[in-house]
């Protein structure tokens, strides 16, 4: 039943072993969504349609970091602050859409000075005023334990850019922007560049039929993209573009890249080529394998990172 039992066996003692069976087990005790939503769970924004805005679209999205998690104690707060803001935009990148509002809330240990809070929301501040976000309110409460920040994020796109991980086909080509790998190693998952303005080209290009995030690295995020189109995929590992000193394993499993994957139509290929060069020369954009019917088996990958499925590690 995709969820694990103590050995007693009591319905109480039932816990999800993975994210996704969570998010599907939440997903059964929760109403439906009302007919304004296009897209809920299951894509990197939540998908509105906007009230008397024809062909505008509302997204939405929360994210959260954890300290002992997504940083290490001790890690210097401003970094932390940029990377709370950046992650939820990195989301909206991955759809072709434009953050605008944000919602910041923050649970601190009671030891934090003025100076521990003036260091976060400079780096708040910092990623705000680099991709134009208003930071509109938020919460602060007390922790017991380490650090806790949440950021709901919103904006908005037009309905034609929407860009969702349910839109490939068998046939079409899997490309990722940038480099994969050793994101913790080298200290990019605090500084990295959410790829918005590359979004919102990809967007525009009718070639493109699906993207997402790469945040749980490509060997978990590639199957959730199959999933949702209802492919399987096929990839050459020799293919995949490496930060320096990173294997195949570590570019599918690492994580936090906050890069894009998509899928792109084969007959469309050398004019997107063509035009990502001119716009992005120093960004790459790399085919590494195509989606298949789901009839076929797909390539074996390393699992990426799951929050469930993980033992408990700085990611």
């Amino acid at each position: 039943m995709g969820l694990e039992k103590s050995k007693k066996g009591n319905k109480g003692s039932v816990r999800p072993r993975t994210e996704a069976e969570l998010l599907g087990w939440i997903g059964s005790l929760l109403p439906k969504p009302t007919a304004d939503v296009l897209k809920g769970i299951g894509d990197d924004c939540a998908v509105i349609r906007t009230p008397g805005k024809s062909g505008t679209l509302g997204l939405f999205k929360t994210d959260a970091l954890a300290e002992g998690i997504h940083y290490s104690k001790g890690t210097p707060l401003a970094l932390v602050g940029w990377k709370a803001l950046c992650r939820p935009i990195s989301d909206f990148a991955a759809m072709g859409g434009t953050p605008r509002h944000a919602l910041v809330t923050v649970a601190a240990p009671a030891i934090w000075k003025k100076a521990d809070w003036s260091a976060l929301y400079r780096g708040i501040g910092k990623a705000a005023r680099a991709f134009h976000v208003s930071i509109i309110g938020g919460e602060t409460i007390r922790s017991e334990g380490g650090a806790f920040i949440s950021v709901a994020m919103s904006g908005g796109m037009p309905e034609k850019r929407l860009k969702l991980r349910s839109g490939a086909k068998p046939g079409d080509l899997i490309c990722v922007t940038g480099s994969l790998g050793g994101s913790f190693r080298s200290g990019r998952h605090l500084r990295f560049l959410p790829r918005l303005k590359e979004g919102s080209w990809l967007g525009d290009q009718q070639a493109v039929t699906a993207m997402m995030d790469l945040s749980d690295g490509l060997g978990s995020d590639l199957p959730k993209l199959a999933a949702e189109s209802s492919c399987s995929f096929r990839i050459a590992e020799d293919s995949l573009p490496r930060n320096r000193g990173c294997t195949s394993a570590n570019a599918l499993s690492d994580g936090e890249d906050y890069e894009l994957l998509l899928t792109v139509s084969p007959k469309k290929w050398p004019n997107l080529m063509a035009g990502w060069k001119k716009r992005f020369p120093s960004l790459p954009l790399t085919c590494i394998g195509a989606m298949s019917s789901p009839r076929e088996s797909s390539t074996p990958l390393p699992s990426g990172y799951d929050h469930l499925a993980a033992t408990l590690q700085i990611r």
